[in-house]
């Protein structure tokens, strides 16, 4: 390859957030090179001449991680904008629900009241599409950290 090297590309890629599945196919490679493209994420690192099933099972597994990754971005992304319209007082409680706490110990740390709570609490599970707590809990996993931290609760549009 001409120019850069793959893992050049592969620097490249991950720093524009492209996360796609890595699979390097060289004559010339080492350890020390597979050691850091495999760290950097590789699916594999092969080194020619490759058996072709050898290399089918490598592209099949690319294609596997990419169908996850796909399908966990796609759910993160739906809960995500599910989060965005919640209120502010919604994403509280969310908040503290997600640490934990119940009813009464949220109404007391908001001064709200308990059946206030109770309101908000099912707000938020219809909104996020939750039947359980368990799927309230495992959406909000999903949301990007920074969206997670307390402060970020008021200032997300």
């Amino acid at each position: 390859m001409p120019g850069a090297s793959g893992l050049d590309l592969q620097r490249d890629l991950a720093q524009r957030a492209n996360p796609k599945p890595i699979i390097f196919l060289t004559a010339h490679g080492d350890i020390p090179m597979t050691v850091q493209a495999m760290k950097a994420g590789a699916v594999d690192f092969l080194t020619k001449p490759v058996r072709d099933q050898t290399l089918l099972d490598a592209v099949t597994a690319a294609m596997k991680i990419d169908a996850a990754r796909r399908k966990e971005t796609q759910i993160t992304r739906q809960n995500l904008e599910r989060f965005r319209r919640l209120t502010c007082r919604e994403r509280e409680v969310l908040w503290e629900v997600a640490r934990g706490r119940v009813n009464k110990q949220i109404a007391f740390d908001l001064g709200i009241r308990e059946v206030t709570v109770k309101l908000h609490r099912g707000n938020v599970m219809r909104k996020m599409e939750a039947v359980s707590i368990g799927d309230l809990i495992r959406a909000w996993e999903t949301l990007p950290s920074s969206i997670r931290e307390p402060q970020a609760m008021r200032s997300v549009a």
